[in-house]
């Protein structure tokens, strides 16, 4: 048996058959000349591999439901493919430039493509435009076929696998969520990684910081992964193999005894309430926070929405995430939960999280984390928040909702989403389509600039959801995605803490609603220290919810305030 040492990320213990995810094949495509005599021999390779493209896009075609939007959605993109390698015209195109230039079949395939997109990009049509990035995908599958690369399809995991791959994004963590996954062993990825938040969301044990872990471990090994302990033991014994399953129903028994509180209100033992919400990234989601007894959605991730929808298995193209596909969404969410609150957060994309979209240009950057990222990147695109916000007024009459705006550093960036709230309110109106006039608006704290001038920012807000992840990792220059900086990042720096009681009591001499949406709102140690600093309102994953009951049930405001505040005296008494 071999044992490896992590970071823990996700709690929890599974037991499976590891499964490597192998690094992605670098595509390089050949350049040169050909004779004349060979250009048969490179076009019958070429429609050889269109077919081989097409049969595997009818038999993913024959697995989707017809009625299902997911699968709708993903139906669209393959019978787009398949039309394009049919397509006559652009054939014809592509033969006369092979047989007047020469060039070898695969080098003329990428030119072609890329050229034709191209000019579907500079056509200055909307939907033209939307089939550029189609184009140079269906034939990328058709090259990967030609010259023998098989991309790995995340969609081929088996139910019971522990996962080891050198990182994740979170499209494929989403993909995975839907199976019946044993663990993750990750190299890459911080503690407070989105893959990391998505799989302790699914309830996916999880160890992060393993170098190199996916050459260490084998496919079909026996593998448990510990995600409390931030172990992995490859190949244990049936005495190490019993020991665990014993922990696992340990675990069961105390998962089912925690269901005491699934229905009760969140009291400290002298009876304060406080209110826990969920924090979900799908709307599916929303179904396990009702389950878990949320008190409403603190935290709708929406950016993963545009991820879940790449369909990470077919190089799917970038799209365009129209209102209505949006409005479903957010109503099916806002349905589920009932008359219950449900604060959804407009698009935060860029930075980390990378967004396959039409509507959502890509930038170079050398620091993109300081860079065009959340609203900035929506104010820069504000036909994308439009869209957005036209979808979240109009579901608001389906529920009980709030709008939220991330990486708010000043007053102005607020006034300028207000204005582009009475803009879209307007054109509604002009439309007479229904929706809801006075949703309640607020931001993200989540940067040392918004904390120090909560005041002022509280004054245009009817809400402030602290982010302890970015407001740690800002405020410390710390990259909460790499491990090798990963001890160095610490919520409980007192310079964060002070961040966190400066916002809170700007929200309450404003009289505004305050909560922590962070991983910090999720974690035991940190609900005592928030608690006992005046935060009432937590939103965490759903599945730590009824813990945090448990745990708040165990003690009194008064004790909550002596252990945070000797936590933050220790703190200071550190900086000295």
């Amino acid at each position: 048996m071999e044992v490896f040492l992590g970071l823990p990320a996700a709690d929890g213990i599974g037991i499976g058959t590891a499964f490597v995810i192998p690094d992605k094949v670098q595509r390089a495509i050949p350049q040169h000349r050909i004779s004349i005599d060979q250009i048969n021999k490179g076009w019958s390779r070429f429609e050889a591999a269109c077919q081989t493209v097409i049969l595997n896009l009818n038999e993913k075609l024959d697995s989707l439901s017809k009625t299902n939007p997911r699968d709708m959605a993903q139906r669209e993109i393959f019978e787009t493919y398949t039309l394009m390698l049919e397509d006559p015209v652009f054939n014809k195109e592509v033969r006369d430039f092979y047989e007047k230039q020469l060039f070898n079949i695969e080098y003329t395939i990428q030119f072609k493509a890329q050229e034709y997109a191209s000019k579907l990009q500079q056509s200055g049509n909307y939907y033209l435009a939307e089939r550029a990035k189609d184009i140079t995908d269906v034939f990328d599958l058709v090259l990967d076929e030609m010259l023998d690369i098989h991309p790995f399809d995340i969609n081929s995991v088996p139910d019971g696998s522990v996962i080891f791959a050198n990182s994740l994004n979170s499209a494929d963590t989403i993909i995975l969520s839907k199976r019946k996954i044993a663990g993750l062993g990750l190299s890459e990825g911080g503690v407070s990684s989105h893959v990391v938040i998505l799989a302790r969301n699914y309830g996916i044990p999880t160890v992060t910081g393993l170098e190199n872990i996916s050459k260490k471990v084998h496919t079909g090994e026996t593998v448990i992964v510990d995600g409390k302990d931030a172990e992995i033991l490859v190949s244990p014994d049936k005495e190490t193999i019993e020991e665990y399953k014993g922990k696992i129903r340990e675990e069961y028994k105390h998962r089912q005894a925690l269901k005491a509180f699934l229905n009760k209100p969140a009291l400290t033992k002298d009876g304060t309430e406080f209110k826990l919400y969920a924090n979900i990234g799908t709307p599916e989601e929303a179904e396990i926070a009702r389950a878990e007894g949320a008190d409403g959605i603190g935290l709708f991730r929406t950016e993963f929405l545009y991820m879940s929808q790449n369909g990470a298995s077919f190089n799917a193209a970038a799209r365009s995430f129209s209102e209505q596909t949006q409005l479903e969404a957010y109503k099916y969410v806002l349905e589920t939960m009932g008359d219950k609150p449900v604060t959804i957060r407009t698009l935060d994309a860029g930075g980390d999280k990378l967004i396959n979209s039409v509507d959502i240009p890509v930038f170079e950057e050398k620091n993109p984390l300081m860079g065009l990222r959340a609203v900035r990147l929506s104010l820069a695109c504000p036909n994308v928040l439009k869209t957005q916000l036209r979808a979240l007024y109009r579901a608001g009459v389906y529920g009980n909702l709030k709008i939220m705006f991330p990486l708010i550093t000043s007053v102005d960036q607020v006034k300028q989403c207000l204005e582009l709230i009475a803009q879209v309110k307007a054109e509604l109106t002009a439309e007479k389509i229904p929706f809801k006039e006075d949703i309640p608006v607020g931001i993200m704290v989540e940067t040392a600039a918004a904390a120090v001038i909560a005041d002022c920012l509280a004054k245009v807000s009817d809400f402030f959801s602290l982010g302890t992840n970015d407001l740690t990792q800002y405020t410390l220059g710390v990259d909460r995605e790499n491990q090798h900086v990963a001890g160095l990042y610490n919520e409980f720096n007192l310079a964060v803490l002070r961040l966190i009681q400066t916002t809170a009591h700007a929200a309450n001499e404003a009289n505004i609603p305050v909560s922590v949406c962070g991983e910090m709102a999720g974690r035991q140690d940190s609900i005592m220290v928030l608690g006992g600093m005046g935060i009432r309102n937590l939103s965490m994953s759903p599945k730590l919810i009824s813990s945090t009951k448990e745990l708040l049930s165990r003690f009194t405001i008064q004790e909550l305030e002596a252990i945070s505040a000797k936590h933050i005296n220790n703190m200071w008494e550190l900086q000295l």
